[in-house]
């Protein structure tokens, strides 16, 4: 099935300083590709394999927005997130469902309680317990019963590798990537998830965020609406103070976490990052991610300084902040 690159194919991208002191150090690979496609810096290995997991999102939301269904504005942003279950949230994804004359039982994707802290509370005091419908990707899913229900296949089994959707899936994420996946195994939502590597991985989500919504082509088309509804409905693809939010808000970018330390991101120019993590740690993928574009000049430096403060990236001691997590990029 393969794997993914090893320590000593990845490169320094972060460190945690506390108190002068390096504590941490986090590795990986990332590529930029510039505006044309080009690739314009590479950091570690950029060919081998990862799983994208949430950051796949995208091709997903649009395999789903090219089988019939209108997904436009907040609605385009819910199929791509990965949502912090608030009740705004909770909103859209029901929306969805009752657009295909569906409840939440409908849902495949496991029963959480939201990672929003305030959200989650209220549930637990209310004495609700975890539903599918609160769990991070249930947009995603939702949005995969509405294609289902627009095409007539069946909604049971809309996860199986070899349903409909999924195979659809698959197509428009190898069409975008120009990569055939050289592993597909199973999210933590349930549904397949497909490796490439990170240059395939950065070309196919720079052609959605730089899809033309006059291009001849129903697919970049498709593209340039879920684009859109995502950098307009920031809020919608992850949450209050979640670094894909609060980035896409402050600078215009397409970003779109996945787990275990995967980070995709497109600048107002096309420019695009994609990075691995390799110890799966997501606490410095934004910040190298938008430093990695400012490097590149796609983004202002100045506008990655103010954004910083709002990334989560303080070390405490005692209650007080006595270092930072710092891209080394």
């Amino acid at each position: 099935m393969g794997e993914t690159f090893t320590a000593n194919a990845a490169a320094q991208l972060a460190v945690v300083e506390r108190g002068g002191f390096v504590e941490s150090r986090h590795v990986g690979s990332a590529v930029v590709l510039g505006p044309e496609g080009d690739v314009v810096r590479e950091l570690g290995d950029t060919t081998a394999p990862v799983l994208p997991r949430s950051s796949m999102k995208p091709f997903q939301a649009l395999a789903v927005m090219t089988s019939g269904v209108t997904l436009r504005g907040e609605d385009a942003a819910i199929a791509t997130a990965s949502h912090s279950g608030t009740p705004q949230h909770v909103t859209l994804v029901r929306g969805l469902l009752a657009r295909a004359g569906l409840g939440g039982s409908a849902l495949r994707c496991p029963a959480e309680y939201p990672t929003d802290r305030a959200s989650r509370d209220e549930l637990v005091r209310g004495g609700t317990r975890p539903e599918p419908v609160t769990m991070n990707c249930s947009g995603k899913h939702a949005a995969m019963l509405l294609a289902c229900h627009a095409n007539g296949w069946s909604i049971e089994d809309y996860l199986e590798p070899d349903h409909p959707l999924q195979k659809r899936i698959l197509d428009v994420f190898e069409r975008l990537t120009g990569e055939r996946p050289a592993a597909s195994v199973i999210d933590g939502c349930g549904a397949p998830v497909h490796a490439v590597g990170l240059t395939a991985l950065a070309r196919g989500i720079q052609k959605i965020a730089s899809s033309s919504t006059s291009s001849p082509f129903a697919l970049f088309r498709e593209g340039a609406a879920l684009a859109e509804g995502v950098r307009e409905n920031a809020w919608a693809i992850a949450g209050p103070g979640r670094p894909d939010s609060v980035a896409i808000d402050r600078l215009g970018v397409f970003s779109k976490f996945g787990a275990e330390g995967v980070q995709v991101m497109t600048a107002p120019d096309g420019t695009t990052v994609a990075l691995k993590m390799l110890d799966g740690s997501p606490r410095a993928s934004a910040i190298v991610a938008t430093r990695l574009l400012a490097g590149a000049g796609a983004l202002e430096a100045s506008a990655v300084d103010a954004l910083e403060p709002e990334l989560g990236l303080d070390v405490l001691g005692g209650g007080r902040v006595v270092g930072r997590i710092r891209a080394t990029v």
